[in-house]
């Protein structure tokens, strides 16, 4: 009761300051301000016209990557339970509503307890399941209440935590002691959730969900790989940057600029894929490269006709390509790893492309595997970055040898689907 004191009477009143203050500058927090009002009349509404079925599971994730994690057991499941997801960013809200396996999507509202409990009378879950992390302090004390199970599948916790600092984990401990089963991704994260669980909890290391997600995804894009207008004309070596923002281009054009300097004859051509290729972002990217002078094209301005020979950046103005691009790379860089957490390095990985990315891989074990095996390259500074490039660019049996790790690494990995099933299917 004193935790639940301490976070109702103090987080969360800062917590709604601080979205509400954030929300003035920033589009995104803004829309997904926009998007929690009324979310009980469109939670309502989905509902009464959803399956009527016996058993309802309530899947919860906060964004893109926690989505593909829960997508194959919600696919095992969807013929015999109701689905109901909720979100937190605005950045999967789309995917999620026209999910074709949901019976109703919806955000997450603010984490008090009165809405917390709202949203188990309306739902009425069998089983509430996370996915990898975004775990709301009063929906589990509420779900525990009412002797809700809940599991949290493709779970981490990565070392440098603050869930895990000295005066959180008590808080912590609070909360995840109400979770019946935690189904970790590996051996070290199973062994950071026993810190805020006792011996009797049921923690479990099922692997990662993804793996089958971005396999499967990976496999079936491979068969497709001349998608775009004036590919043919790409003779030279191709380099995808995907999902990058400006902290990671900030690194990555400079080090462009150093690869066509280092190898003059046969430097490659850049694909850049910003992460949300806003008309915005797009108008400053190209301002970027005419500063730089580097000739450039987006993907949107091709014609059947298009002859990039010549062309040193494709912008990529269109959401949706990014995994058959890096079907057609020669080594793949992959963006957010210079602005907070770096994103999905599996999808190049699957279709055995050698893989860059920077110093914050925190979020993601399989980046650490990567690196490990000699799949992929860790770099801090441009010189760093443009070295990697280079080593992979001018020793093509030692880029093939690369990737070929790096799917063998994704194969490896296979089956936490299966695995992770087995703890869901206890419960519905």
């Amino acid at each position: 009761m004193f935790w639940q004191f301490v976070y109702n009477t103090l987080v969360i009143p800062t917590m709604f300051v601080g979205f509400h203050a954030a929300g003035c500058c920033n589009p995104k927090v803004r829309e997904g301000i926009r998007g929690r009002k009324g979310v009980f009349a469109e939670l309502t509404n989905q509902l009464q016209t959803a399956r009527n079925l016996e058993k309802t599971v309530w899947f919860h994730f906060t964004s893109v990557g926690e989505f593909e994690q829960a997508k194959p057991l919600i696919e095992a499941i969807y013929g015999e339970t109701r689905i109901v997801l909720t979100f937190f960013s605005p950045s999967v809200a789309s995917n999620a509503r026209s999910y074709p396996y949901a019976d109703a999507a919806a955000y997450l509202p603010f984490d008090t307890p009165r809405n917390a409990e709202c949203l188990i009378q309306l739902i009425e879950p069998t089983l509430i399941v996370f996915s990898k992390f975004d775990i709301w302090p009063n929906l589990v004390w509420r779900a525990s209440k009412h002797d809700l199970p809940i599991i949290v599948v493709a779970g981490t916790l990565h070392a440098e935590s603050k869930r895990l600092s000295r005066f959180a984990k008590p808080f912590f401990r609070s909360v995840h002691r109400h979770i019946r089963v935690h189904c970790a991704i590996s051996e070290a994260d199973a062994g950071r959730f026993q810190e805020l669980c006792s011996s009797t909890h049921e923690i479990i290391v099922t692997g990662d969900t993804r793996y089958e997600q971005v396999y499967r995804r990976a496999t079936a894009v491979e068969s497709d790989p001349e998608f775009f207008h004036g590919q043919k004309s790409l003779k030279r070596p191709i380099f995808i940057a995907g999902s990058t923002y400006t902290e990671d281009e900030k690194v990555l054009l400079p080090a462009y600029q150093l690869l066509r300097r280092n190898i003059p004859e046969d430097f490659p051509h850049l694909i850049l894929v910003p992460h949300e290729p806003t008309p915005e972002r797009i108008k400053a990217i190209r301002g970027h490269l005419d500063r730089e002078r580097l000739g450039h094209v987006c993907f949107s301005e091709l014609t059947p006709e298009a002859d990039l020979s010549a062309v040193d950046v494709l912008v990529v103005d269109k959401m949706g390509l990014l995994a058959r691009l890096y079907s057609v790379a020669d080594i793949a860089f992959v963006g957010g790893s210079f602005r907070g957490s770096v994103h999905n390095v599996m999808e190049p990985a699957a279709m055995a492309k050698p893989v860059i990315f920077g110093p914050t891989i925190q979020n993601a074990y399989e980046a650490s595997l990567l690196v490990d095996r000699g799949a992929a390259k860790l770099v801090h500074t441009v010189q760093q970055l443009t070295d990697a490039a280079v080593a992979w660019l001018e020793d093509e049996t030692a880029r093939t040898a690369a990737g070929n790790i790096g799917k063998q690494v994704i194969e490896e990995n296979l089956g936490a689907v299966a695995r992770t099933l087995a703890h869901l299917r206890r419960y519905v």
